[in-house]
């Protein structure tokens, strides 16, 4: 079994303070080396829409929203069972297997945020377990997007560059992936601060997508990109996780980067996919769509409405992460839409307290194939 810990944090509110001044000292900090290098080729991989927050047992959530690596996933279908209150198991068929990384995203209207537990082989499956929350910390029912994935090998025809990273709160990296064959690395920095180092990816500007999902079995979590520092030689990445309290809070955490690669990271690419990443602007290489039509962001806030045209492929996913350096979180007010080709996510914000807030976000869509 795959063992997960974390340590509770316990600063005080004034914690949240210092991350504005943690922040420039940890993009300046050297970063340790870390272990062997894995590359994106995703080995295994598979996705599912909980679109019922109280599924009865070994459910089979919406088909048209879930699909895997495994043969003949439309005949061996995703489930899902509820263990508790805002606690799920997802069982992906046929590829469990050591490493690889998770992600959630809630689907809600109202303030939700979704973290992954744990994932591990069970036979010859992959269980993911996904715990939902109230802004208060409360676990709650919703429902959501998880996505599993792992990768090993160079691509023998690249495109684009993707990689992964699995920290533990110390810093330790638990598992990881590059798509040039380098070692991606993880330093410590303050309560709740990480800086991770994806060397050889992207571009020298900003160019691609980014998702962070905290991973915690004990409490409620938050992470997120609070900063991202793109250079000639890699991508440096500041996570920022945070307790229900909204303190700075040492916990596990995933982070992945794709740059025109889909979320999950395949070689081949998918032929319907995109990504786009709002920081008050939309940055020209952070929005991406892989039929060559152009993404657009509309909606006050609650919720914004990231328009994909020509990419609306079922079986489909997608992911939100938020992004800045202070508490607020992201997730999907509601499923996403497809009309004629065209692919619609609904962007949720909220502040700590749970109140829709307009605060920059990236959002991820894929098709299976």
């Amino acid at each position: 079994m795959h063992v997960r810990t974390s340590a509770m944090s316990r600063r005080p509110d004034q914690a949240v303070l210092l991350v504005l001044g943690m922040l420039a000292a940890l993009l300046a900090a050297a970063v340790p080396a870390a272990g062997p290098a894995h590359a994106a080729v995703p080995d295994r991989w598979g996705f599912a829409y909980l679109d019922n927050a109280t599924p009865p047992p070994s459910y089979v959530p919406d088909p048209s929203r879930q699909s895997g690596s495994w043969s003949s996933p439309s005949t061996n279908p995703v489930k899902v069972d509820q263990i508790g209150l805002g606690s799920y198991v997802v069982h992906f068929p046929l590829i469990g297997g050591p490493g690889g990384i998770a992600h959630a995203t809630a689907v809600s209207s109202a303030a939700r945020w979704c973290q992954i537990a744990d994932w591990k082989t069970v036979g010859p499956g992959q269980d993911v377990y996904v715990h939902c929350y109230l802004p208060s910390g409360a676990p709650a029912n919703s429902t959501f997007t998880v996505l599993y994935t792992s990768s090993s090998g160079l691509p023998a025809t690249p495109t684009g560059s993707y990689g992964y990273v699995n920290s533990d709160s110390s810093g330790t990296v638990l598992t990881q992936y590059n798509s040039v064959g380098a070692v991606n690395s993880v330093s410590k920095g303050s309560t709740g601060l990480w800086k991770a180092w994806l060397p050889g990816l992207g571009q020298a500007g900003h160019a691609g997508n980014l998702q962070a999902t905290a991973v915690d079995a004990k409490q409620g979590a938050r992470c997120k990109v609070a900063d991202w520092a793109p250079g000639t030689t890699g991508q440096t990445i500041v996570v920022a996780c945070y307790n229900a309290s909204n303190v700075p809070y040492d916990t596990e955490w995933t982070l992945s980067y794709s740059y025109l690669r889909a979320v999950h990271g395949p070689a081949f690419p998918p032929r319907s996919f995109g990504y786009l990443w709002y920081n008050g602007s939309l940055p020209a290489l952070t929005s991406y769509n892989s039929s060559g039509a152009t993404n657009t962001l509309g909606g006050s806030g609650a919720p914004f409405i990231v328009t994909l045209p020509s990419v609306a492929v079922p079986s489909d996913t997608a992911q939100v992460t938020a992004y800045g350096k202070s508490p607020e979180y992201c997730g999907l007010h509601a499923p996403w839409d497809r009309t004629s080709g065209t692919v619609r996510l609904y962007v949720a914000c909220f502040s700590p307290g749970g109140a829709p807030v307009k605060t920059p976000f990236f959002a991820a869509y894929t098709s299976a194939r």
